[in-house]
């Protein structure tokens, strides 16, 4: 990048610094206040079902005590106590007994009139019969009602019981059985919408309406609500985080113009390390998650100034790359890699070490025909040193196709890393010759949290599967997150729960410890499936 460039680039930098923070924080004040909303709108679903339940399972408990009385049907008795549960049961409208296929007397009394026993419309697992829309047939009562039906007796509950629930004035409640047949609804502005929940329950929203839908195996509850309550939660947001987004500005346009600065000087020292050859490896290790076993380890490379300072990957990787010299410094990694690791990689052919490539190198196949002749005399087999690339790095999706097909002919395994922080789809995957998914930190991290991001990681996980990759996760730190990898069968993983990344000479020895804790000799370990013959 020429300095005209980069000059170009700092007064841009400046002027993004100022923009993009506060861009920001309408952003995070928007996600935030969709977040609030739609988490009060799952609870009022959620109370909706447990009121339903309440109702239902107050009106079944009386008729149990009807059943189990043993009383003449219709007797002094047999009324006295349908009228006290009747009062008692505060979801009950009406108690009534059936016999010969019709109402006989009810906790109104007896029943002269023809009222036909109803027709069940939906049985609960509890045996309880459901029908909607009954008449009462019997006293005062109007409109229609809901009768649960267990033995010879049956319970009128009133539908407005189902979704008796304080809630803010503009939700909007409705109770389904399982099967969809609604019990009661509060006036809904769109019916469409609620017919489609009552199908195919779920929680989003629509360009209108904000929904959420909570469901068991007896009762389907669903909460609407109008997006423009979002407006005032949006501006309650906004104001508890414009300080924080005036702040980040000032810091950013700081950081942008430091930054830009600091590469004017970094690529030129860049230039020089890459012809010194003044960088040096680190090595991650990877451990087998079923087993403890370290089966081997990422190549990290670092750069350590004559001063002493170090220099992180994330600023002098790019810059290489833009600069021409990331071939030159891949070049010298892997000069590294294969003295650093030879002597470990002959003892224990189960071990690998996995090099990162660059876009151009995985799009033109280079490194693959340098890591052949450099491979040559040294007894280490192609399988034992795994390739990697970036999502964001395969920019020519035709050329990475040939050139990863060509790495696994060679023998190589080859893997996806940091998979989910591009632009990666199952069909983007399909057309790459893949052996493996790393899957990235940042999923990791929402492992066992509410974050937007904690559900992606199990569809990771379950689209490695169907292209039949095996899985690597990056960054684990929690024995959490180990556990629920192994529960989904994750095979790899690497991780400061593990291992910090170390030194060639660390390394090894950590290899060597973990081989002896889990008791495996080097003969007697397999190399991890998945690997490219």
């Amino acid at each position: 990048m020429k300095r005209v460039s980069i000059i170009a680039a700092i007064a841009l930098a400046a002027v993004l610094g100022a923009i993009l923070p506060m861009a920001a924080l309408l952003y995070v004040s928007w996600s935030r206040a969709q977040v609030a909303e739609a988490d009060r709108l799952q609870g009022t679903a959620e109370r909706t079902l447990q009121r339903a339940h309440r109702a239902y399972e107050g009106g079944l408990l009386a008729l149990r005590k009807l059943n189990q009385s043993g009383l003449p049907p219709c007797s002094p008795e047999h009324l006295r106590l349908m009228r006290s549960l009747a009062l008692a049961t505060t979801s009950a409208e009406q108690v009534g007994y059936f016999a010969e296929g019709r109402l006989q007397c009810s906790s109104w009394g007896q029943v002269d009139a023809l009222v036909p026993e109803p027709t069940p419309d939906h049985i609960t697992a509890d045996g309880a019969a459901i029908t909607l829309g009954v008449s009462p047939g019997a006293g005062d009562l109007t409109g229609t009602l809901v009768s649960v039906q267990l033995g010879r007796h049956d319970i009128l509950i009133d539908p407005e019981r189902f979704v008796d629930v304080i809630a803010d004035p503009n939700v909007r409640l409705a109770v389904a059985t399982p099967d969809g047949r609604l019990i009661a609804q509060q006036p809904m502005p769109d019916p469409e919408l609620l017919h489609r929940l009552l199908r195919e329950p779920e929680s989003g929203h629509t360009p209108r309406t904000l929904y959420a839908t909570a469901h068991d195996q007896e009762w389907l509850a669903v909460a609407t609500a109008p997006r423009v309550g979002l407006a005032t939660a949006f501006q309650q947001q906004f104001w508890q985080l414009l300080p924080l987004g005036a702040v980040g500005a000032v810091l950013a346009i700081a950081a942008g113009i430091w930054l830009s600065r600091r590469r004017l000087s970094l690529r030129n020292e860049l230039a020089i390390a890459v012809r010194r050859r003044e960088f040096r490896m680190h090595y991650q290790p990877i451990i087998e998650l079923d087993t403890g076993i370290c089966v081997g380890a990422e190549a990290l490379v670092r750069w350590s100034r004559a001063d002493g300072t170090q220099v992180r990957p994330d600023l002098f990787i790019p810059v290489a790359e833009e600069t021409g010299l990331i071939e030159a410094l891949t070049d010298h990694v892997m000069d590294l890699v294969l003295s650093d690791m030879r002597e470990l990689l002959i003892h224990d052919r189960s071990a690998h070490i996995a090099i990162n490539l660059s876009a151009g190198d995985v799009s033109s196949g280079r490194a693959l025909k340098v890591l052949s002749g450099k491979l040559v005399g040294t007894g280490i087999h192609p399988q034992q040193i795994w390739l990697e690339a970036t999502e964001r790095g395969i920019l020519d999706i035709q050329g990475a196709r040939t050139s990863l097909a060509a790495a696994r002919r060679a023998g190589h395994c080859v893997a996806i890393d940091d998979f989910g922080v591009g632009y990666s789809s199952l069909q983007y995957l399909q057309q790459l010759p893949l052996d493996a998914l790393k899957i990235d930190k940042s999923f990791i991290d929402s492992i066992g949290t509410h974050s937007a991001t904690s559900p992606v990681t199990s569809h990771i996980i379950d689209m490695a599967r169907t292209l039949g990759l095996f899985t690597v996760a990056e960054g684990i730190e929690t024995s959490a997150q180990l556990a629920y990898l192994q529960s989904r069968q994750v095979e790899f993983g690497q991780g400061w729960l593990f291992s910090r990344p170390l030194p060639a000479a660390e390394f090894i020895a950590f290899h060597e410890e973990r081989r002896k804790q889990y008791g495996k000799a080097p003969e007697d370990m397999q190399k991890p499936s998945g690997i490219a013959e």
